[in-house]
């Protein structure tokens, strides 16, 4: 099974006193074994990089132990990038789903899971997927439920 991890599920996997983390967590060490092939969206990368280093915790996490815990999940989740032609296509769906804002970083990480016909998306934030089509929709899943 294919799996694409949207970066809410990694950072509650991440972060041991998240209120999501064990079953984050427990799918993540399943792409670790190798019992599923997890996957996320290139743009995902930014952004765990971003969320860990901004994160209202003491210590925040420094910029090298992000890019270090970034690196640390490439070694068995397969980074699916995206072309011009996937944004352009993503802008033109919210534009025409009239959704404004930073929704479309989600419609990203929905077309990367497209993309390579990911058998399911794992989000904490279903609401943000499940409003773009019916195929994410369908795919989209909590982990845990």
């Amino acid at each position: 099974m294919k799996v694409l991890f949207d970066t809410s599920v990694i950072i509650a996997a991440s972060l041991p006193k998240h209120p999501s983390h064990a079953p984050c967590f427990v799918q993540l060490q399943a792409a670790k074994l190798s019992q599923i092939q997890g996957c996320l969206s290139t743009h995902s990368l930014a952004e765990l990089y971003s969320v860990m280093t901004r994160m209202p915790s003491q210590p925040r996490m420094a910029p090298q132990a992000a890019r270090t815990l970034v690196e640390s999940y490439l070694q068995y989740l397969e980074a699916i990038p995206l072309e011009t032609a996937d944004y352009q296509a993503e802008i033109a769906q919210m534009t025409a789903l009239n959704l404004p804002g930073g929704g479309v970083f989600d419609a990203l990480i929905a077309q990367a899971a497209l993309k390579v016909s990911a058998d399911r998306i794992l989000t904490l934030n279903p609401s943000h997927f499940t409003r773009l089509n019916a195929a994410i929709a369908q795919n989209t899943q909590v982990p845990g439920q």
